[in-house]
């Protein structure tokens, strides 16, 4: 191999190698506003329900206070918050949502607010297999600014694990019906929205919240105040 055609791998190797790990970077979040904002108490909206199955609201909110108060934030009681709409006029989530950020700080005191949108609750269903599936997507807002502090989404399944086809094909067409049935009577959804609430409000992840005040890893998670 001559220089020239050795220059050329070299050139063409070097280039691969640079948009390989371009391809493999995740897109960091601004979190200057967040910092900036540092809040320490949270009010969770009742999250707007995209989805066909009535559960979906009250199931994500039921699930959205541990995640958060073990990232070190105070969370406003949600049944309270609930019921201080109802008492308000306010029986659904995007009246509520609709209400203006400084409206809600003068309420409830809270710094920011979290305003969840599910969109996808419940079971879906195909010829070898059925699954439960809860996919919400939140953003963060400063209360005393309506300021955007931060947005994410996440996604989880009952069937994250796939189904073993050792059984062959009867025995594939079983465990779907047999998930399918389990499924539509219980709300096998409800753990699912657990596990989504997780992944979208625990701290210390990539483009995660970041820890509050109330954590021992406050200001030490890699996004200093």
């Amino acid at each position: 191999m001559n220089f020239s055609k050795l220059t050329r791998w070299t050139l063409l190797a070097g280039a691969l190698a640079v948009l390989s790990g371009c391809a493999s970077q995740v897109k960091q979040m601004d979190y200057s506003a967040f910092k900036a904002s540092h809040p320490k108490s949270i009010l969770v909206l009742p999250p707007v329900n995209n989805s066909p199955d009535v559960n979906a609201t009250f199931s994500m909110l039921s699930q959205t206070t541990y995640p958060l108060a073990e990232a070190g934030y105070y969370v406003m009681p949600v049944t309270l918050v609930t019921e201080t709409f109802y008492q308000n006029g306010l029986s659904n989530p995007p009246e509520m949502h609709a209400v203006a950020p400084t409206k809600l700080r003068e309420i409830f005191g809270a710094d920011a607010g979290l305003y969840i949108t599910i969109s996808r609750y419940g079971s879906t269903s195909a010829v070898f297999d059925s699954a439960a599936v809860v996919t919400a997507s939140a953003e963060l807002v400063d209360l005393r600014t309506g300021t955007s502090l931060w947005r994410g989404t996440a996604t989880a399944s009952n069937n994250e694990g796939g189904n073993s086809n050792s059984g062959g094909l009867v025995g594939m067409l079983v465990t779907a019906v047999v998930k399918q049935i389990v499924n539509s009577v219980t709300d096998a959804s409800h753990p699912v929205a657990g596990v989504t609430s997780m992944r979208l409000l625990s701290a210390g992840q990539p483009n995660g919240l970041l820890y509050g005040p109330r954590s021992p890893h406050y200001g030490r998670d890699g996004q200093a105040r």
